[in-house]
This record gives structure tokens, sequence and C-alpha cells, in this order.
């Protein structure tokens, strides 16, 4: 019983193909983290500019009558 468990451990330990997989799922989540924040921070930065286009459009409305 000793040795399969001790064999069992060695075998976890040197295991190393869900190295891949967990790498790549880091550099993933990382990537989609730099879209979330990059896609928030343009939005702003559209509603801003829709903003400043409609309140300069209306001011030429209002001062073009």
């Amino acid at each position: 019983m000793d040795r399969l468990m001790k064999a069992i451990w060695l075998r976890l330990v040197r295991e190393d193909r869900g190295q891949d997989l967990v790498e790549y799922a880091l550099i993933v989540a990382a990537v989609g983290l730099a879209l979330i924040t990059t896609v928030n921070q343009l939005s702003t930065a559209v509603v801003s500019l829709y903003s400043s286009i409609t309140q300069g459009l209306t001011s030429i409305g209002a001062t073009g009558s």
C-alpha cells in the first residue's frame, strides 16, 4: 500500500500535461480583462463625444432661429 501511494504521489508530482491548459487559461483571462477595461473606457469616451455633439447641435439650433 505504501508503494502504491508513493507511486501515485510521484506520478502527480511529475505530471505536467495540464500545465499548458492552465497557462492558456491565464492568458485568456488576462486578455479578457484588458478587453473589458478597454471597452469600458472607450464607451465612456464615445458617450462623452456624443453628449458634446448633441449639446453643440442644440446650441446651434437655439441660436440659429
